[in-house]
């Protein structure tokens, strides 16, 4: 048989050590991997550069390569350890070991490889940091002292239990990354990985190696996808993406055919580069302790980990400034969700210890702007935390007095306010002999709703028409705020003392020219760019423009149901009474129809949580609808309560009202109070439409005019996300679908709007799912009934799905893949029609909890693979097709396996060998495996070690069968553990697979039951 690619996952691992080991002194030998490296974008170490290491170098007790860490001390600190020996002699090594490992304990990993550990009045660095410049010799030389080293196959517990660490990574001696890989052409991927880490019983984050604070990361990884984490917490464990993006979405760019190598090798070639790795410790990863509101200590920590965007543009902005100095600008478009704070924290920590080629400092001070006219809280602690010398960070929001001694007199970094720009616009004009870098955070918020427009302390117009015109045209704060920052760089023109680094995520027109970088073709460009799209897709924010609908279309989708037999007539013809040619200062009549869609649709979102917002063109109009809501909640009897937000002071009928008065409290509380569970209605007149950040903001309707960037800024008020929050909605009664889809076209990459559905749509859709041979009416009803008594347990709901699946399954690639999408095409659309239609269809509301969950139970294409490859891989759902089929039953009888044999003393070895051929044929007929001849073998000595262990043989002699089993399970844990170099393939199949491996277990030991039972018999006779 001609040799065919090896497409192993042991390949695959082989594939990223050999990368890793590339140019250092364990270089694999031959021919070089199917791995392109290429020369590092940061840094200055050539590729590669790690020592291979094994499990025997690994102290389980300690979590140490104890002979890397001594010989880094010894290495870079020969003076300070001899003093150290002198005091304790022999038993240095042992001491300096065991204290290592108890101030990790203590303090973790992080905190001592930046500040080093104490014993004895010596003082040991554990690792050594690029210096900021070149100017020490013997600084450079002690980086470059580092040792990184990889083990594979990690045995980092004693326990018989235990699993194996695929990669872990380790620095000094000290692990710093682990590392689980899959294999799409073996049948499992980065999920499968994930899923590893959340399974206690595969990965323990009790046991020292993975307990937090350890590790400073773990990851999942693929030939396509990446997932990080830091810390493991059972099933709560969250994974993050750290992708690169495919066109503007989730996912990383497709391998050019021109290049070998896999999509994700950045993270071996880069972000696991030695240069890169020594950054992420020293300046990126960070413990935070959370603060609650009013900036006090929660207790709870967490470590935060930077994703792929937010290092690659701190990277790219801090190399650019290197190289360039100052006198530059530069746009950075990352959108809600994106993690800005700590980006800016990140750059901002960086710039000030920058330094040129020539080794000359390239920035005086830096200045973080902020939007809020109290600083931000969330920026403001998170510049504080990121602080690693005390005194570095300055924030400044009272007067320009102080704003200005602290650019003259040098400050590192300083943090104000936007309203102070003019301010520093004009003393950094005056100091021609310093350099800046100002940080300017996006001209929106805010969170406590202080921002308003520039409007009459006193509003009395005499209409809702003069209110709307009066109002309409004044600009709210941030737009004169950014104005005046506009106004005042392009008025001074570029300056050779100072470099502009503005964030935002909805950059308009003035702002991309004056700080975009300009293209060949006259255009202008982000420097970098964080897309909506993939923020929504990488789960960090919701999609708002999903369940959009117009005032125009639901009126359509009411009148078209009105006189179909299949829904609730009454109901919809109350609401249509509403609906009559609504002028645009109806209010009465829109109160109903907000309030009742809100009563139908989406009070019990989010756990019964969840709050909408009404969105109003004036302060008067927004008075009225809150009188009108107040009104129609106490006749209808519903038990919502509702608040106003609004500035100044309304003048109607001859009552002047202020949003203090109309909410019974001061205004400074209301975004606190809405947070309460009886107040689930906020009425808004240009105040907390921009900054605003609720996560239990579930619907929004939209009764004014919106434009640009404000109709993207004020529906993205919804785009916050919650554990129990699945989707958003929005009726606009003022604007049209063309509009809004081309405010958000800039900055959301993708069209997802449609209006005017027709809901029979459904039926259409239903009655081509019922003709795919799946699904019955009465296992459809069956799921649903258990589904919806909350009493069942998951076990149940996976039992009505098996035959459905089973089904699926078995359906040609084709039409499968067409099933599988019509489901999805269903759920999208009910999902839909269900945020905007007042009523239910009970057959359509039981088939879209079963269609949701079906398809997840089936496995979706992955782009990468051929769809011929996927079919002939898919182990998983080959082995369920056929159980579920009932061809082969899982829960074999005792007996099944007995041997033929005589009463000898001991088991002849051909009735070992026929039985554990029978194993073999039974596990390839089950599972479309092709075991063979070496898997006999290995077989053979498995069992011969179980056979031979004399705990176990005296457990058989004297427990029942139950008690044998126990015995049994602990000695089979710890023959696996002994394959895996002898049989890696069976290992990885046995430990990956958990139904194969309880199989297998299963088997051996109604074998080993039998020999023993012979061997007992033979004895006694």
């Amino acid at each position: 048989m001609p040799p065919v690619t090896d497409i192993s996952e042991r390949a695959f691992e082989a594939a990223i050590e050999c990368a890793l080991l590339a140019n250092g002194p364990d270089a694999c030998a031959g021919e070089a991997p199917p791995v392109q490296e290429r020369s590092p974008r940061y840094g200055d170490a050539p590729p590669g550069g790690y020592h291979k290491r094994s499990t025997a170098d690994y102290d389980q007790q300690l979590c140490l390569l104890s002979r890397d860490l001594l010989d880094f001390v010894l290495a870079t600190q020969a003076k300070t350890w001899s003093t150290f020996q002198q005091h304790h002699g022999a038993a240095a090594n042992e001491r300096f070991l065991r204290r290592v490992s108890a101030e990790i304990e203590r303090r973790g990993t992080l905190d001592v490889m930046r500040q080093g550990v104490k014993d004895s009045g010596c003082k040991f660095h554990l690792a050594w940091f690029r210096p900021a410049t070149g100017l020490n010799a013997d600084t450079r030389r002690l980086f470059e002292a580092n040792q990184f080293s990889i083990v594979r196959q990690l045995r980092y517990t004693e326990k018989p239990e235990a699993r194996i660490a695929d990669l872990v990574l380790f620095l000094n001696g000290i692990p710093v990354f682990t590392a689980e890989l899959k294999n799409p052409l073996n049948g499992q991927t980065v999920d499968d990985a994930i899923r590893e880490y959340k399974d206690p019983t595969k990965r323990d984050p009790r046991d020292p190696l993975l307990g937090y604070g350890r590790c400073l990361a773990h990851f999942a990884v693929d030939p396509e996808l990446v997932f990080v984490t830091t810390r493991l917490e059972g099933a709560r464990t969250r994974f993050l993406p750290f992708n690169q993006g495919r066109f503007g979405g989730a996912g990383n760019p497709p391998v050019p055919p021109t290049r070998a190598g896999f999509a994700t090798a950045y993270l071996w070639e880069d972000t696991w580069s030695r240069d890169t790795v020594l950054e992420l410790v020293r300046r990126y990863v960070q413990d935070i302790e959370e603060e609650d509101d009013d900036g006090r200590k929660t207790g709870v920590r967490y470590t935060v980990f930077p994703r792929w965007h937010q290092l690659e543009c701190v990277r790219r902005l801090i190399a650019d400034a290197r190289t360039r100095g100052t006198g530059h600008r530069y746009l950075v478009q990352h959108s809600a969700g994106s993690g800005k704070s700590f980006t800016i924290g990140w750059l901002a920590h960086q710039l000030s210890s920058l330094h040129d080629a020539l080794d000359h400092r390239v920035f005086d001070s830096i200045v973080v702007v902020t939007d809020r006219r109290v600083l931000d809280r969330q920026l403001q602690t998170t510049m504080r935390q990121l602080e690693q010398t005390l005194g570095v960070v300055e924030n400044i929001d009272t007067t320009s007095r102080k704003l200005r001694v602290a650019l003259e007199s040098g400050k590192t970094i300083i943090v104000t306010t936007l309203q102070k720009f003019p301010v520093i616009a004009r003393e950094i004009g005056e100091l021609p002999g310093k350099r800046f870098a100002v940080i300017v955070d996006e001209a929106h918020s805010s969170q406590s709703g202080e921002s308003t427009r520039s409007l009459k302390a006193v509003l009395s117009a005499t209409s809702l028409d003069s209110a709307e015109a009066e109002e309409e045209a004044a600009p709210t704060p941030e737009e004169e705020l950014e104005s005046t920052v506009l106004a005042e760089v392009a008025a001074r023109g570029p300056s050779p003392n100072l470099s502009l680094f503005a964030f935002t995520a909805t950059p308009k027109e003035k702002t991309l020219e004056l700080f975009g970088t300009r293209q060949q073709d006259g255009t202008f460009q982000p420097f970098h760019r964080y897309t909506m799209r993939q923020a929504i897709e990488e789960g960090f924010i919701h999609d708002v423009l999903r369940n959009y609908t117009t005032y125009t279309a639901y009126w359509r989708l009411l009148k078209r149901v009105e006189d179909d037999p299949r829904y609730d007539k009454a109901k919809a013809a109350y609401l249509l009474k509403s609906f009559v040619e609504l002028h645009a200062h109806a209010i009465t009549q829109k109160v109903k129809v907000c309030v009742e869609h809100f009563a139908t649709n989406t009070q019990h979102e989010i756990g019964g949580r969840a709050k909408a917002m009404i969105v109003t063109r004036s302060r008067l109009h927004a008075v009225r609808y809150k009188r009108a809501v107040d009104a129609y909640l106490a006749e209808r009897g519903y038990p919502f309560k509702a608040l106003v937000a609004f500035s100044g002071a309304v003048q109607d009928g001859g009552q002047t009202y202020t949003e203090a008065g109309m909410n019974g409290f001061p205004d400074t509380q209301t975004a606190r109070t809405f947070t309460q569970a009886p107040y689930r209605f906020l009425i808004v007149a240009n105040k907390f439409q921009t900054g605003f950040d609720q996560p239990l903001l579930h619907t929004m309707y939209v009764d004014k005019k919106l434009g640009g960037v404000n109709a993207v800024q004020t529906l993205s008020r919804l785009n916050r996300t919650h554990a129990a929050k699945r989707e958003t909605a929005v009726l606009d009664f003022a604007n049209e679908t063309a509009e809004i889809q081309a405010a958000f076209a800039p900055y959301y990459e993708t069209t997802l709007l449609s209006e005017g559905t027709d809901p029979n749509l459904l039926y259409e859709m239903q009655t081509r799912l019922a003709q795919f041979p799946v699904f019955t009416e009465s296992e459809v009803n069956a799921f649903a009934a258990v589904y919806f008594d909350g009493k069942s347990g998951q076990d149940r709901l996976y039992a009505l799905l098996a035959a459905p699946r089973s089904r699926a399954l078995a359906l040609p690639e084709e039409e499968r893949t067409r099933f599988r999408g019509h489901l999805g095409e269903f759920n999208r659309l009910y999902a839909f029609l269900a945020q905007i239609l007042p009523f239910r269809d009970a057959d359509l509301e039981k088939l879209h909890v079963f269609a949701r969950y079906l398809r997840r139970l089936l496995p979706a294409e992955r782009d990468a693979l051929p769809v011929e490859v996927q079919q002939a891989i898919d182990m998983e759902s080959y082995r369920l097709q056929e159980t579920a089929s009932g061809r082969i039953v899982l829960d074999r009888r005792p007996g099944v396996l007995d041997p033929q044999g005589t009463k000898e003393s001991a088991p002849d070895k051909g009735e070992e060998q026929e039985t554990l051929s029978r194993i073999i044929a039974e596990l390839n007929e089950r599972f479309g495996l092709n075991l063979g001849p070496e898997h006999r073998v290995t077989l053979t000595q498995m069992m011969e070690r179980l056979d031979g262990d004399p705990a176990l043989d005296a457990a058989s002699r004297v427990n029942s069968r139950e008690n044998v089993r126990l015995t049994f399970d602990q000695k089979v844990e710890q023959v696996i553990q002994e394959i895996v170099d002898s049989n890696f393939e069976l290992y990885k199949r046995i430990t990956d697979d958990r139904v194969f491996g309880e199989v297998l277990k299963n088997e051996l030991f109604e074998a080993y039951v039998r020999l023993r039972e012979k061997h007992h018999e033979g004895q006694r006779a």
